[in-house]
Parts: structure tokens; C-alpha cells; sequence
């Protein structure tokens, strides 16, 4: 019988640190987008943030360079101040518009990446991400943008607050900044996973909102962590494993959720 591989933890130990990363900024942020009923947002956000470091890779770029970081950023923020302006225009409209720009930027991506040899290593890297991979450089980075994305998070709640026009934009470049991050370390999919499923667990949630939000973010978290830990074990992609997982836990987090009794929470 084959044994199953060691757990290095020196390889899961910053996976797991990027996925909690992840999770700070993208748990408040799921919960607003499931409010606003933009669900498939981050999609978007994360595939026009992709079309910028194609883009840049296939200029020469260097990889982690900060030319690539720029422009997946200013493609991130150009679709999100696209969204912003159609959400003032067509508010009716906007999911449907959300799900048109990712079909677009998806294609987009496509093109830019038919002459390339490598393209569907690119693209799968896009899709399923390389958490296995991160590197200390960039989970400085994404620590320094999580401090700085929670922080604008604050103003944009008291700006919502208020009712100032403030509080749109500013969610909206808030999410392109953190879903451009994001997605350069996790890939789509699990950006897409930690918006949703830790939001959508807890959505009938009774009690307080620190409740909900300490809820959230303990389902995501296990998702990580049992899923990479699952994934080193069996030796299988980590990024589809921890989707499964994170699922799974959501589900039983929802069904926990629904059965507590009104004001018990």
C-alpha cells in the first residue's frame, strides 16, 4: 500500500495565510453583493483583472512586476467604474449587465491568449489559481491592500450611511482592488467561493452582524484549512478541493442557521 504524502506545512502554512487573507476583505464584501443581488460581480471584476495581466504577459512583462499589478488594477477599475455608472443608469438592469461584461471579458481573455503555447496553462492558472505557490512577497502585499481595502470599508459603510453617492463608488473600487489581488493568488473560482459561500451560509442569520460576520468567516476558513490539508493528504488540486469543501461547510453551517430559533442567535 502506497503512503499517503506528508503534510508540509511549509508549503500550507502560507496557502492557508493567503486564504484567510482572502477572507478578511471578501466575507464583508459577499454580504453586500448578495444585499445588492449583483452576485456574479467578482466573476466579472476578476476575469476584466485577468485580461490586464494577459495583457501584461503578453507585452513581456515580468510576472510580479509592479507593470502587472498596475494594469490588472486599472482593468479591474475600469469595469468597476463601468459598473458603477450602469448600476446609476440601469439599476433594474444590473445583473444581467454583470453577467454580459464577464461573457465579454471572458472572451477577451480568450483571444488574447489563442497565439500563446502557453495559453491554457495561463488561463487555468487564472481560473484555478496557485495558492500552493504563493510567495512571502506577495502575501506582504495583499496584507498591506487587506489593511488598507478593510479601512476604505468603514468609510464606505458610514458614506452608505449617509446616503452619499460616495458609498457606490467607493464599494466598487474597493472590490476591484481586492478581487485584483485576490484573484492573482487564488484563482477565480475560490475568489468567487469566499464571496459567496461564507455570505450565502449565514444569510438567514438572527442575531447581530459581528455574529454573522464571525460565523462567515470560521465557515470560510474551515474550508481552507480542511481543504488544503485534504488536498496535500490525497494528493489532489488544492483550489478545487477547498471549493468543495468551503461548499459543503456552508451547507451544513446553513442548515444549522435556519434551525435556530428567532432572537436565540
Amino acid at each position: 500500500m502506497t503512503a499517503a504524502p506528508a503534510i508540509d506545512w511549509s508549503i500550507l502554512g502560507p496557502a492557508l495565510v493567503a486564504g484567510l487573507l482572502v477572507l478578511a476583505t471578501h466575507v464583508p464584501l459577499g454580504m453586500q453583493v448578495l444585499s445588492r443581488g449583483i452576485v456574479f460581480i467578482d466573476l466579472a471584476i476578476a476575469q476584466i483583472a485577468g485580461i490586464g495581466v494577459i495583457a501584461a504577459d503578453a507585452l513581456g512583462w515580468e510576472p510580479q512586476g509592479l507593470a502587472v499589478q498596475v494594469a490588472a488594477a486599472s482593468a479591474a477599475l475600469a469595469g468597476a467604474l463601468l459598473l458603477t455608472w450602469t448600476e446609476r443608469r440601469w439599476p433594474q438592469l444590473q445583473e444581467a449587465l454583470i453577467g454580459v461584461l464577464f461573457v465579454l471579458a471572458s472572451c477577451t481573455a480568450l483571444l488574447l491568449l489563442a497565439g500563446n503555447p502557453h495559453g491554457g496553462e495561463h488561463l487555468k492558472d487564472l481560473l484555478v489559481g496557485q495558492i500552493l505557490w504563493v510567495s512571502p512577497a506577495q502575501i506582504r502585499a495583499v496584507a498591506l491592500l487587506t489593511v488598507g481595502v478593510l479601512a476604505g470599508w468603514l468609510l464606505v459603510r458610514r458614506a452608505a450611511a449617509a446616503g452619499t453617492g460616495f458609498g457606490r463608488l467607493a464599494f466598487y473600487v474597493l472590490f476591484a482592488l481586492s478581487v485584483t489581488a485576490s484573484v492573482q493568488l487564488v484563482g477565480v473560482y475560490l475568489v468567487f467561493s469566499s464571496l459567496i459561500l461564507p455570505a450565502l451560509a449565514t444569510l438567514k442569520w438572527r442575531g447581530g452582524g459581528a455574529g454573522r460576520l464571525l460565523v462567515a468567516y470560521l465557515t470560510g476558513a474551515a474550508g481552507y484549512l480542511i481543504g488544503l490539508g485534504l488536498s496535500a493528504h490525497y494528493d489532489l488540486p488544492s483550489g478545487a478541493v477547498v471549493v468543495l469543501v468551503m461548499a459543503g461547510a456552508a451547507a451544513a453551517v446553513a442548515g444549522v442557521v435556519s434551525r435556530v430559533p428567532r432572537g436565540a442567535a
